[in-house]
This record gives C-alpha cells, sequence and structure tokens, in this order.
C-alpha cells in the first residue's frame, strides 16, 4: 500500500482489476477545501490513458512491475519472439502489447515490463532511438532544400517515416521511438 504522498512518473498501481501506470501527477492545494492529487494512468494492459483525482492522503494498491532485459529474435503469426538476455528463455509477446513494432529490429535490446506476482508480460518498452538503415526512398530534387520538406522513406523493418529531402536511400538515420519520427542521420 502506498498513499498519494508517494505518487511519482512510472509508479504502479492496482486498480478496478487492471495495472496502471502514473505518466503524470499534481498536487493541488486550493485556497478552499481539501488538497487532491490529480494523475493521468495508462492502463498497462490496453493502453488506455485516463485522469483520475485521488484525495491528499487516500491509501492505493501498489502493483509490483520489474523491467526485464531481452534481445528480438524474430516475428511470425504466433507473435514476436524474444530472448531474456539472463536466462536465454524464450517468450512470444502479441503485437498489441508493443507499441511501434514496425520499429523492432533482429537482435535489439529492449526492456519488458512482467507483473512479477502472475509473470505475465505487459508491455514492450523500445529503446528511446532506434538506428536502421534506409532501403528506399525518391531521390531529392536539386533545389527544394530551401524549404521544410518532407519525403516519405522506408526503413528496413518495413516501417515509413517521413524524412528530409537530403536523405538517400542506404543512409542509416535514428528514429525517435515515442513518436516514430527521423531525427538525424548517423555518421
Amino acid at each position: 500500500m502506498a498513499s498519494t504522498a508517494d505518487f511519482k512518473n512510472g509508479l504502479c498501481l492496482e486498480m478496478n482489476n487492471d495495472i496502471f501506470s502514473i505518466v503524470e501527477f499534481q498536487h493541488v492545494k486550493p485556497g478552499k477545501g481539501a488538497a487532491f492529487v490529480r494523475t493521468k494512468l495508462k492502463s498497462l494492459t490496453t493502453g488506455k490513458v485516463l485522469d483520475k483525482t485521488f484525495s491528499a492522503g487516500e491509501k492505493v494498491t501498489t502493483a509490483r512491475v520489474e523491467k526485464r532485459p531481452h534481445q528480438f529474435i524474430y516475428a511470425d503469426d504466433m507473435g514476436y519472439h524474444f530472448m531474456d538476455t539472463e536466462t536465454f528463455e524464450q517468450i512470444p509477446i502479441q503485437e498489441k502489447l508493443i507499441e511501434r513494432a514496425n520499429l523492432l529490429k533482429e537482435g535489439q535490446l529492449v526492456d519488458i515490463l512482467v507483473h512479477a506476482e502472475t509473470e505475465t508480460p505487459l508491455a514492450v518498452e523500445l529503446p528511446a532511438f532506434v538506428e536502421l538503415m534506409i532501403t528506399y526512398t525518391e531521390p531529392g530534387i536539386k533545389g527544394d532544400t530551401a524549404t521544410n520538406a518532407l519525403k516519405p522513406a522506408t526503413l528496413e523493418t518495413g516501417a515509413t517515416v517521413m524524412v528530409p529531402l537530403f536523405v538517400d536511400q542506404d543512409t542509416m538515420i535514428r528514429v525517435d521511438t515515442r513518436d516514430g519520427s527521423y531525427s538525424e542521420r548517423v555518421k
């Protein structure tokens, strides 16, 4: 058990037969009335974000969630297969538990959130940035670089990302996995 004074970003709570992670919280002390804590909670099973207000000092049930390092091996019709880097045990995970699964590359290291009591995987966290090769993009036209124009580029994983006109085919780029956008070229 924890109280609202123990809230911090990333803390996992058990509510309504689901596990939620605190995305954002704000302690509010109005001039009149009791203090309260306004939170944004993200469901680790469905991915939905909801707003919830707690009274100051309210007790909540915390969930023990562990981050375990895994390596992505391959994907097939059974799901995405990962190998634990410590025990070398392989586990399949459905695509719905992976945000931006189209940015996964074979051999890539990820963290899998696991509910410690039931040993069930809840979500797969990709690193903040991944480096991928562009397999196809239209060539940039000379003279079009004055504006901030973007063009689509297909990556080695099959994902499509909008890149600046000066980026060519067979170039390694860094992609932000939080929003799936181009970040920079890799030297």
